[in-house]
Parts: structure tokens; C-alpha cells; sequence
């Protein structure tokens, strides 16, 4: 097997979709902090084996306070994605004013250590049933 080879203007796109199910859990949340759960699964479509080795996140609330997160990998893992294999977890967030919204990339890894981006799709920290009039 041979080590793939891009021009140097190129970055690696590797076929990697993310998949994001959030929820609002509203017996944990206070008028102060509104907690939310995610599972977000990683689908490798591509012929070549892929490890997330870490995560960015940027997630803004309603008054556009930001967080950025970076961390190794996710939950505790860096997981290994074979060809056609993925990868599910969850974990959640707090945020003080909603709506909010949070999305990212993930760094990910071939077998010759060539590092590629794959997007996370943003995606909004909502309490249900909220309304906002103009």
C-alpha cells in the first residue's frame, strides 16, 4: 500500500459524514443553564482506515458569549474507523441563553499519519415550546 500523495495546496478530504441528534433535558436545566444531550455518530465511507484524534468545538449562546473546546479525541477515545465502519457516542453541554448553537471538526488520522478536518455540522441548543417575538 502506498502513502497517498496531494499537491500542496490541497488539504485531505476524507469521505467522513457526522451525524448529530441533540435534546434538551429540561429536569436538569434551570432558568440559568439550560442542559443538553448529543449523540453524534461517524460514518467512514471512504476505502481507507480513519482515527479521530481530536475534536474542536465552538459553541455560542443566545448573548453570543462563546466557547471553544479542543480535546483529544472523544468520551475518553480515539477511535479507529475501518472502511464502511463508524463510531457513535454521547455526551452533552450546558449553555446559559438559548437558542445557542455548537458545531466543530474533528482531526482525524490515516495509517501514514496524514492529518485531515472532517466538519461536524452546526446544529442549535433550543429549549422546545420557546418562542421569540420581534
Amino acid at each position: 500500500m502506498s502513502r497517498p500523495t496531494l499537491p500542496d495546496n490541497q488539504h485531505l478530504n476524507p469521505d467522513i459524514d457526522v451525524v448529530v441528534a441533540v435534546q434538551h433535558l429540561p429536569a436538569h436545566s434551570s432558568p440559568e443553564r439550560q442542559l443538553f444531550t448529543y449523540v453524534i455518530t461517524v460514518h467512514n465511507r471512504s476505502d481507507q482506515t480513519w482515527q479521530l484524534i481530536a475534536r474542536h468545538w465552538d459553541i455560542v449562546d443566545a448573548t453570543g458569549r462563546a466557547t471553544v473546546v479542543d480535546g483529544e479525541g472523544v468520551v475518553g477515545e480515539q477511535p479507529v474507523l475501518p472502511p464502511g465502519g463508524s463510531f457513535t457516542y454521547d455526551s452533552f453541554v450546558t449553555v446559559e441563553a438559548t437558542p445557542g448553537r455548537m458545531g466543530g471538526h474533528y482531526v482525524m488520522q490515516d495509517a501514514w499519519g496524514v492529518r485531515a478536518q472532517v466538519p461536524i455540522p452546526a446544529f442549535v441548543l433550543d429549549v422546545p415550546g420557546t418562542r421569540v417575538l420581534n
